[in-house]
């Protein structure tokens, strides 16, 4: 039969817990007391205070009840005992039914009305950035590599005027500025901007020291 508490009533629990053989009083580690409704599936966890000889008691004072005790309905609480301890055995004891008022709905608040889900945001990112196809690649490093085409076809017919073109302190010179064309068609093919970038600082500081060259070069010439 289910022990039924009404709204003023007090609820008071004492027992002892005594080791099975000699009925000595022991204190477990862990000692609980399980409140369950299994209708809605609610439970609550209430801490049980044992002294060193084993005497444990506990009240439940529905004027005040205790945060641990879960939301009640007309369905009876499932009282259980639970004990722990590294030295013993577990024990899980089921005690009684406990009927008990219903709770109070929880107060509807002021705002309440205000507040309701949002649509859900779907974020749009901007695909990432296609390469140009490998035809359009291809026109572009033709149009690239054309002028140096013609360069050379001028070249070829102003050779005795650039007799130290070809020099150890002039064509390095040339060399690097051949060298930023191709990471330009190489730009168009592959690399990424921060590449390129990268790319051209170390290049660029060669260009300055092998112009420098070819320029003091060029003047040591004109002099002799």
């Amino acid at each position: 039969m289910p022990v039924t508490l009404g709204k003023d009533d007090t609820l008071k629990l004492t027992f002892q817990i005594v080791e099975k053989d000699g009925g000595k009083g022991v204190q477990p580690h862990q000692t609980f007391l399980r409140f369950y409704d299994e209708r809605s599936g609610e439970e609550g966890i209430q801490p049980v205070r044992v002294t060193n000889g084993g005497k444990a008691k506990f009240e439940l004072n529905m004027a005040k009840p205790p945060l641990s005790l879960p939301p009640t309905s007309n369905t009876p609480l499932k009282v259980t005992l639970l004990i722990g301890s590294h030295l013993h055995s577990p024990l899980k004891l089921e005690l009684f039914d406990l009927v008990v008022p219903a709770s109070q709905p929880l107060p509807v608040h002021t705002e309440e009305p205000n507040f309701r889900p949002l649509p859900e945001i779907h974020h749009a990112f901007r695909p990432d950035q296609k390469m140009p196809p490998r035809p359009i690649s291809a026109i572009f490093s033709v149009v690239v590599v054309a002028p140096w085409a013609v360069l050379l076809a001028l070249w070829s017919q102003v050779i005795p005027r650039v007799p130290h073109l070809f020099s150890p302190s002039i064509f390095p010179f040339i060399l690097t500025l051949g060298a930023f064309e191709a990471l330009l068609m190489w730009y168009w093919i592959d690399l990424k901007l921060g590449q390129v970038l990268s790319y051209g600082a170390i290049l660029g500081l060669v260009t300055i020291l092998a112009g420098k060259q070819a320029l003091s070069k060029i003047g040591d010439n004109r002099i002799n």
